[in-house]
């Protein structure tokens, strides 16, 4: 039941990637700008725009816990990147030997 709902669940973004290039000057110092770009794929579709990216993992912010101080999204996203990082780590490269110093010029 529970992932039924969740599979039937939409949770885009918000979807306006319209570019906005350029102001208008306002007497007053202010601006005014408009949407003039957007993005069309090789189907000639419209791509985000008014539909939004689903995420691959959806996290809610829950107003108690963001309250409290969390950021649910932000901590799903370090817990996940520390798996990565636990599954599949990196060792660096040694430290190349130490330059030598240099010689001591007359004078100095």
């Amino acid at each position: 039941m529970i992932a039924g709902f969740l599979q039937s669940r939409t949770v885009n973004s918000w979807g306006g990637v319209r570019g906005i290039r350029g102001y208008i000057p306002l007497i007053d110092g202010g601006y005014v700008t408009r949407p003039d770009l957007s993005l069309y794929g090789l189907d000639s579709q419209w791509l985000i725009e008014n539909r939004g990216v689903q995420p691959d993992i959806v996290v809610d912010n829950l107003p108690g816990e963001v309250m409290a101080g969390h950021d649910p999204q932000l901590e799903k996203a370090v817990e996940l990147v520390m798996q990565e990082i636990n599954a599949h780590p990196m060792k660096l490269p040694p430290k190349p030997p130490d330059l030598p110093a240099y010689p001591q010029r007359p004078g100095f």
